[in-house]
């Protein structure tokens, strides 16, 4: 998965998905007592999810972009205003 996505307006940069997940990662290394290790992994597990959900929901919208209906972006709609 890319880590910008292909709109010129939005770049999405999952760094704070990233930085999460690295803590969480140097956590688990560093601590060794189940009672903070499985809420940590739960935590980690959760932060992976919403990664991948964003990126699916991303994917959805990159696909419908042409679409007559979309209003953030319609090269037809907008064509009417760049003459």
């Amino acid at each position: 998965m890319s880590n910008h996505c292909s709109i010129k307006c939005y770049p999405y940069k999952p760094a704070a998905e990233q930085k999460a997940r690295t803590t969480y990662d140097n956590i688990l290394r560093l601590v060794k007592d189940p009672e903070v290790c499985d809420p940590i992994r739960f935590l980690r597990q959760r932060e992976l999810v919403h990664f991948q959900r964003f990126g699916e929901g991303l994917r959805l919208i990159q696909d419908n972009l042409n679409k007559k209906n979309f209003y953030a972006y319609n090269p037809d709609f907008d064509k009417q205003f760049c003459k």
